[in-house]
């Protein structure tokens, strides 16, 4: 059977069934992630037509998997110290203007339990579900569209902006940009965010993979990747940046919360430190004792602090020549200061979150808006703000959706 090339009849054809279905709205918001739907909520409540749109065949996929499968929605402690930014102060406006008791009100109006983990992190007792169903909830009160399966094929801007999908073609006065980051390809990132930036001359800070494992060089998994499993609190530093938390022995380098706060901060080339024993004299009891002043003294004396295969590697690898007390003085420097040279990160596959992104110099810290294209906004993880692990991210995308919403 043969093909005949599309007639430019065919090809007509097509263009007035795209124009036959145009929609108009007041504003199109690309992407049903945390901050498309807050930012669809807030603009719906205000009496805008919102189409919301998304490339995948249902929304809030990052917020489903978050948590373990049980979201953790915000952190009760939240300040602007705990993003990362090229422009520290600009995401300030936004988070005080609402905060996480504002999305804990409405955790609460749907009658959602939650409860309270280490460090202010709030999580659903049951399961993130609860938390996407409360946001289709609000979106159907605030008569947002919401369209699945809407492949963006092209986004231009004449008296309004134009967004052509593979299905349909959408127009409106506002565009929002919450494509989200490049993080976890498998669900369905994609670079759309930071394409339609360059598009309309917006900079972008340099993207990298953030709260993500360090994977270590071939010498150093050597040393410690057969201890994969094992783990510890401890300090751990990038340059002036410090985290204590648990950090995780992996088959490929290191994780646990300690290293994904810390990789935001860490560039390549530069080396992590970790201090095993936080606030605490490791070998005191070593240096108290009058005889046994070997490797399976310090090790006995160790595992008090430490489990007990993380001692024996410590002690193999720093073995002291003699056990002098200046030699049990320099064993306790370096347990506070111990030093790796990560090979790198586990990429985007394994990565929470994005660094980098839309230049936040372009934007108004108050609405999102960009300063040199009326109508476009971006929020949520394609700008150039990131938070700490525990929530924070969650608590950026409620806040800069609920801006831009507001100011729609």
């Amino acid at each position: 059977m043969s093909h005949e090339p599309a007639s430019e009849t065919q090809h007509l054809l097509v263009l007035a069934t795209l124009i036959e279905v145009a929609k108009d709205f007041d504003a199109i918001i690309l992407g049903a992630g945390a901050a498309g739907l807050m930012c669809a909520i807030e603009a719906g409540k205000r009496g805008r037509r919102v189409a919301l749109l998304d490339h995948a065949d249902r929304v809030g996929k990052k917020i489903l998997i978050s948590g373990g499968g049980r979201c953790n929605f915000t952190n009760i402690h939240c300040k602007p110290e705990n993003f990362l930014s090229a422009n520290p102060h600009f995401a300030r406006s936004a988070l005080a203007r609402y905060t996480p008791s504002d999305f804990i009100a409405l955790v609460e109006k749907h009658g959602i339990a939650y409860q309270e983990k280490t460090l202010g992190q709030l999580f659903c007792d049951s399961s993130a579900k609860e938390i996407v169903a409360m946001l289709l909830a609000e979106c159907a009160d605030a008569e947002v569209a919401i369209f699945l399966n809407e492949r963006v094929m092209r986004v231009s801007r004449g008296d309004d902006f134009c967004v052509v999908t593979q299905n349909h073609e959408f127009r409106a006065h506002a565009l929002v940009v919450a494509t989200g980051g490049l993080s976890i390809p498998k669900m369905g990132a994609t670079s759309l965010g930071y394409e339609i930036a360059v598009q309309f001359g917006i900079p972008i800070q340099e993207c990298r993979p953030a709260l993500v494992p360090l994977v270590l060089d071939q010498a150093d998994q050597q040393d410690w990747c057969d201890l994969a499993g094992v783990s510890a609190e401890v300090i751990a530093s990038a340059g002036r940046q410090m985290f204590r938390e648990k950090l995780l022995v992996t088959h490929r380098g290191l994780s646990g919360p300690a290293i994904l706060q810390i990789s935001s901060y860490w560039r390549e080339t530069e080396p992590i430190t970790i201090d095993w024993a936080p606030e605490k004299s490791a070998t005191a009891e070593l240096v108290a004792k009058t005889a046994g002043r070997d490797a399976a003294s310090a090790k006995s004396a160790l595992r008090s602090h430490f489990s007990a295969r993380l001692v024996d590697r410590l002690i193999d690898l720093a073995d002291p020549p003699r056990w002098t007390n200046a030699a049990i003085q320099q064993l306790e420097n370096q347990l506070h200061h111990w030093q790796f040279e990560p090979d790198g990160t586990e990429g985007y596959e394994k990565a929470e979150v994005t660094a980098g992104g839309v230049d936040t110099n372009e934007l108004s810290a108050k609405t999102m808006e960009t300063k040199r294209v009326p109508g476009l906004y971006f929020i949520g993880e394609v700008v150039d703000v990131t938070g700490h692990l525990g929530g924070f991210n969650f608590q950026w995308a409620w806040a800069s959706g609920a801006a831009a919403g507001q100011a729609l």
